[in-house]
């Protein structure tokens, strides 16, 4: 049977934990001429959004593991013209060996991986962004050598946030999440994580009190306070500024802190320069590994899809 990789809650923690460790082998011998776990393969990278991270690190994983990838940007594609998602993912599948989707709707990732024959791998919807958050899981267990720390994400309910609940509740993990209580994360998804976390003993904690959430934390985790294909307003940028991440909102916070964000960062909103500039942030070997990330699940999804 087909799997694709669309929501980190459809594994695992074991299958998760396995993910990790092949990231880790991917790292160590990504670039290595005898090392091409991906030779003869092409990716299908279909993008409804705008993207700088997500099509760097595919395209980049692909090419250097001795695959290929092509870049889809849907307004060029015949779905601007009324095709339907469900005859796209027929054709891609005819082409290519696996399909990466970034676009709005997470009905469309759900529909396209129905249809098509091949992995279908869920690049970001407006629900859930499962490849960040399991690269940046990857991120801290290298830093830390465990996952045994509080984590505490400030900010929007989006889809970050509803992934690392989901994270959280498979991998086991203590998850602080503090919001405004009108931009909390999705309801679903936080029942389906507290379902989740009574199996695996995660603790996952909502609030609205930020102090609370990063106390004696050692990973800080923000994002941007308006996801892309939402309106900011200054009401909204209002509500957001206690949830702003500066020095004295980390002075609460684990003196061995690290600064994580999945970026774009808007800097002077959701975190200040002297923050996402210090010894702390690790913002940037966080993007980095969402390189080995994704081709581990590249490469554990064709391996599956040939048996």
């Amino acid at each position: 049977m087909k799997k694709d990789f669309i929501s980190i809650a459809d594994f695992s923690r074991e299958e998760i934990e396995e993910l990790l460790d092949l990231s880790s082998f991917v790292k160590k011998n990504i670039g290595k001429k005898e090392y091409t776990p991906l030779q003869g393969k092409i990716l299908g990278m279909l993008f409804e959004k705008t993207s700088t991270r997500t099509r760097l690190s595919f395209e980049a994983g692909m090419k250097r593991l001795g695959g290929d990838a092509i870049f889809l940007f849907s307004q060029h594609t015949q779905l601007s013209k009324g095709e339907s998602w469900a005859d796209t993912a027929r054709v891609l599948s005819r082409y290519v060996d696996a399909i990466m989707i970034r676009t709005f709707e997470h009905k469309k990732i759900l529909e396209l991986a129905k249809y098509a024959t091949v992995p279908v791998i869920n690049g970001l919807s407006d629900l859930l962004h499962p490849c960040q958050i399991l690269g940046d899981i990857f991120t801290i267990k290298e830093h830390f050598k465990t996952l045994d720390v509080k984590i505490s994400y400030i900010g929007d309910g989006n889809n970050i946030a509803n992934s690392w609940l989901l994270g959280a509740a498979v991998m086991g993990l203590n998850l602080h999440i503090a919001t405004p209580l009108d931009f909390s994360p999705s309801g679903f998804v936080v029942q389906k994580s507290l379902q989740i976390a009574k199996k695996t003993k995660a603790k996952i904690t909502l609030t609205d009190d930020p102090k609370q959430a990063v106390k004696d934390a050692q990973v800080i985790y923000t994002d941007v306070w308006t996801s892309m294909g939402r309106e900011e307003t200054p009401l909204r940028n209002e509500m957001f500024k206690p949830y702003q991440v500066n020095n004295e909102l980390l002075s609460h916070a684990s003196r061995d802190f690290i600064f994580m964000h999945c970026l774009p960062a808007h800097r002077g909103k959701e975190v200040t320069d002297e923050v996402i500039d210090s010894k702390h942030s690790i913002v940037w070997q966080q993007a980095e590994n969402r390189t080995y990330v994704q081709a581990a699940i590249l490469i554990k999804l064709l391996e599956e899809n040939n048996d």
